[in-house]
């Protein structure tokens, strides 16, 4: 039977292309790997901005606790002053959201100000400056963790 061909139908051919071909797949591909990469990605910029954070606190600390040593002697109100230079050396950071801790001579205070504490600023003993600034985790209001606190410290020495 030679030159005899089977009768096809339309619907039934383009059926039998949809289920054998793989057009379809790369959609499929993507719907199911694009908000994964996506997270991920969020993921991966959220983190970038907290350790950016983190470093800026490093830095803003020590410059804090450098400005503090300095005015060792001229200073009423030590914490005010250092928080000042921490706030300063720090712009971007949310200036209400640092909170401090000033460890002099032995003595720790905390909170925005301390007049009246610059009499523990005693020559030669070391000054410890601690700043925490809180930090959020998240990608698509998905928090990566409960509580996250970024915080650093720095200890002056006067010669």
């Amino acid at each position: 039977m030679t030159g005899f061909k089977k009768p096809t139908f339309a619907g039934l051919t383009a059926r039998k292309n949809l289920l054998a071909g793989e057009a379809g797949n790369v959609i499929v591909e993507m719907a199911l790997a694009l908000p994964v990469l996506l997270l991920l990605f969020t993921g991966v910029c959220s983190f970038a901005a907290a350790y950016s954070n983190q470093l800026t606190l490093t830095q803003a600390v020590g410059v804090g606790g450098e400005y503090l040593q300095q005015l060792r002697g001229s200073t009423t109100d030590p914490c005010k002053d250092t928080l000042t230079a921490i706030q300063n050396a720090a712009p971007y950071l949310t200036p209400g959201s640092i909170s401090l801790t000033l460890t002099m001579n032995g003595t720790k205070v905390s909170g925005s100000t301390c007049s009246g504490d610059q009499t523990d600023l005693v020559q030669g003993a070391p000054v410890t400056v601690l700043a925490t600034y809180p930090c959020v985790l998240s990608a698509y209001s998905m928090k990566f963790t409960g509580t996250c606190q970024l915080s650093a410290e720095v200890t002056e020495y006067e010669y």
